[in-house]
């Protein structure tokens, strides 16, 4: 009896934790040219006149970069952002980097996963490490995010790949940074959220430090025409997946995040999206707005004044700002 009791209440704890709002959230922006001609880190003015119109200070910044820039046959393989990852924890932020085992500006194919498996670009895989490493500060880590889609090179079934073989590059990436000990990389694995079966891209707990998810309301307006769909809809599938199933240990990020639509019907959109993650999503502990303009949609929050007045008031209940220039924990644990 007792053992049936202990049980229960521990299904119960777990029901808690999977469902109850946190008491506090990161928060972040994704930030593009919009605003000053250059992207944040880059151009970190960027980041400041967002803040002024949300009227809070970010936590959270993200940026990415591919393994390499090709053009006229040749590649040039990108060094750690030593700098940006800098100029972001001294405005305060913690970085979220964006890395991918892919190329601009070349052929994609010559990227696969299957190269990467066997140790093509271990060479380039070290130096980054090392030079992590020496940089020696937490920043979040999202290495070849959607996965599960088909539109990057490390996606399922692009060139014959797989969730096993990428599960095992992930792996194989992983056991190179723990190699050259660059252990302040916490790193996070990020699906785009579907209703489809996630568990075969899991690299496993001891490869994860946190989950993640992207998703967008396309909306009937955009290229897509897809339906209208809430936060709920979007996120609620993939999101009991994850974090019932699939890794019901681990904190998550929500990295890629935005909506069409009018001034009117955005900013009701941003209302209901703060109001689903107080009512549930407890395992959610960041949320990134993706603050550019992309595939010819207006995803930036300030082009419509309604829709950064709704966020900002989101933002003013249990979202944590920018302190965290003297972060030293890895990996980095959930905000309290």
């Amino acid at each position: 009896m007792k053992f049936i009791l202990a049980a229960i209440l521990c299904g119960l704890a777990f029901a808690a934790s999977a469902t109850a709002s946190p008491h506090s959230r990161y928060w972040g922006a994704w930030i593009g040219s919009q605003l000053t001609g250059r992207e944040a880190p880059w151009q970190m003015a960027a980041a400041r006149r967002f803040e002024a119109r949300v009227g809070h200070g970010l936590s959270l910044l993200e940026f990415s970069a591919p393994f390499a820039e090709c053009g006229d046959g040749r590649c040039s393989f990108y060094t750690f952002p030593t700098h940006e990852m800098t100029k972001i924890r001294r405005h305060g932020a913690i970085p979220l980097f964006g890395w991918n085992s892919g190329s601009s500006g070349g052929n994609p194919e010559n990227f696969g996963l299957d190269e990467l498996l066997a140790g093509r670009y271990d060479s380039h895989i070290r130096a980054f490490a090392r030079d992590a490493r020496d940089w020696g500060h937490p920043f979040f880590l999202r290495f070849d995010w959607e996965m599960n889609g088909s539109w990057f090179p490390w996606g399922t079934g692009v060139a014959g790949g797989t969730p096993a073989e990428f599960r095992a590059a992930w792996r194989h990436v992983h056991r190179i940074f723990d190699r050259f000990g660059a252990d302040n990389a916490t790193w996070v694995w990020c699906p785009f959220a579907s209703d489809e079966p996630l568990g075969p891209f899991y690299p496993g707990d001891r490869f994860v430090d946190w989950t993640c998810l992207d998703a967008y309301n396309w909306g009937p307006e955009s290229a897509l025409q897809l339906p209208w769909r809430s936060f709920r809809e979007l996120f609620g599938p993939a999101y009991h997946q994850v974090a019932e199933r699939v890794a019901p240990d681990k904190p998550m990020l929500i990295a890629e995040v935005a909506s069409t639509g009018s001034p009117e019907e955005k900013a009701a959109w941003i209302d209901d999206m703060f109001a689903s993650l107080r009512q549930g999503f407890g395992r959610i502990r960041g949320l990134v707005w993706f603050d550019k303009v992309d595939n010819g949609v207006e995803w930036p929050l300030e082009g419509s004044p309604l829709a950064t007045e709704a966020f900002g008031r989101g933002l003013e209940r249990g979202y944590r700002e920018s302190v965290f220039s003297r972060l030293r924990r890895s990996p980095i644990p959930p905000p309290r």
